[in-house]
């Protein structure tokens, strides 16, 4: 296992619009420009002035005070949608038919057929579409992946995980 894991500031570098201002939000902002080459160049909020405040204090260029505004700018590569919860179809599909690959804060979507709806629109579209389940990229569940495919610890039978 001595394969290097991917270190986050050698990824390539993205634009990302940001839909929602609320502490989820603030928590993916921060993580990007912190820990990425990768900007937060634009937010937007249903209200303007709180979509300039949050731009202000994150650091990002641009503030909308519409998401469709932001899902339309050409300036951006991705957009992360941290809006609540049963607007998260709207939304994915606001900025996928925009061009744009979108993260989606968990759940991806309130129902199955939402997140297929979402899954369908991007593969059309040719651009990426996910849940933000970060945990699934700790670099522990690539080692314990390789460590079940080389047979080091046994037949699996039986696995009880949460999540919580």
């Amino acid at each position: 296992m001595s394969e290097q894991l991917p270190v986050p500031h050698e990824a390539p570098s993205l634009r990302w619009g940001v839909l929602g201002t609320g502490t989820i939000a603030r928590k993916f902002a921060d993580a990007v420009n912190s820990h990425t080459r990768s900007t937060v160049a634009a937010v937007a909020s249903r209200n303007l002035e709180r979509a300039q405040r949050f731009a202000a204090e994150i650091g990002a260029q641009h503030w909308f005070g519409s998401y469709a505004a932001l899902a339309s700018s050409p300036d951006l590569d991705a957009v992360y949608i941290a809006t609540p919860h049963p607007y998260h179809l709207e939304h994915a599909l606001l900025a996928i038919a925009a061009g744009k690959h979108v993260l989606v804060e968990k759940p991806l979507a309130v129902t199955a057929a939402d997140g297929r709806e979402i899954a369908r629109a991007a593969r059309t579209a040719g651009v990426f579409a996910m849940e933000a389940m970060w945990a699934r990229f700790l670099p522990h569940r690539r080692i314990l992946h390789r460590l079940i495919d080389a047979g080091d610890l046994g037949e699996i039978v039986h696995v009880q995980a949460n999540y919580a």
